[in-house]
């Protein structure tokens, strides 16, 4: 339980900047949401592993780091800690929210974009979060909180920057359940997060082997 609670809450904070970040349309959102996600993953790293995305617990699960009988857990808890996070922007700003690529991208440049950061991202997680070589480090939360700042900056403009199902799916779901429709082409941010985090399994797989240690 104490898992599931952390990857609820950190989970929920990360969206809810990303819902009031939308709303506002402030020129540093993307440094609020990386240091958010920076912040939740210190508050809990040492719980859960702070997931908060459900391509990081597919890719951990498939390499063996997490236990398949605990994915269906963190999975509800992410979801529902989107969505309930996506529940509190709109009554914060009267307004829904949803990613969606920008106007004249193409199919194959938003999947590219959201396949290409989420490996980085998954990249970065194995090597600074799961690497015996980086074992104790005290700069792995920010390490993945500046991957996706600079995800955000340089991709968002292209795909709609969610790297992240829980992001990309469920502020759709509320935007349809609120509106009765929504823009937002989910299952981009379903395809592209979970190919791009478990292409970056093979890649650590050679960083590092099994049972390797220097």
């Amino acid at each position: 339980m104490p898992r599931y609670l952390t990857e609820f809450v950190g989970t929920f904070f990360l969206v809810f900047t990303i819902g009031l970040v939308v709303a506002g349309g402030a020129v540093s959102g993307a440094l609020a949401i990386g240091s958010v996600l920076m912040v939740m993953v210190y508050m809990g790293g040492h719980v859960s592993g702070a997931h908060y995305n459900p391509a990081v617990t597919a890719a951990l699960a498939i390499r063996g780091d997490l236990p398949r009988a605990d994915v269906p857990g963190y999975l509800a808890a992410q979801l529902l800690g989107a969505g309930l996070a996506c529940v509190a922007s709109m009554l914060a700003t009267g307004a829904t929210f949803a990613p969606a690529p920008a106007d004249g991208a193409g199919l194959a440049a938003v999947i590219l974009v959201e396949v290409l950061f989420t490996f980085a991202l998954m990249l970065v997680i194995l090597n600074v979060a799961v690497s015996t070589r980086t074992q104790g480090n005290s700069y792995y939360g920010l390490a993945i909180g500046f991957t996706i700042t600079g995800a955000a900056i340089a991709g968002g403009p292209i795909s709609g920057g969610a790297y992240n199902p829980a992001v990309g799916v469920m502020p759709g779901l509320v935007q349809i359940l609120a509106e009765g429709q929504t823009s937002s082409p989910m299952w981009y941010y379903v395809v592209g997060p979970l190919i791009g985090a478990l292409l970056a399994l093979p890649v650590f797989a050679l960083q590092e082997p099994r049972g390797s240690a220097t």
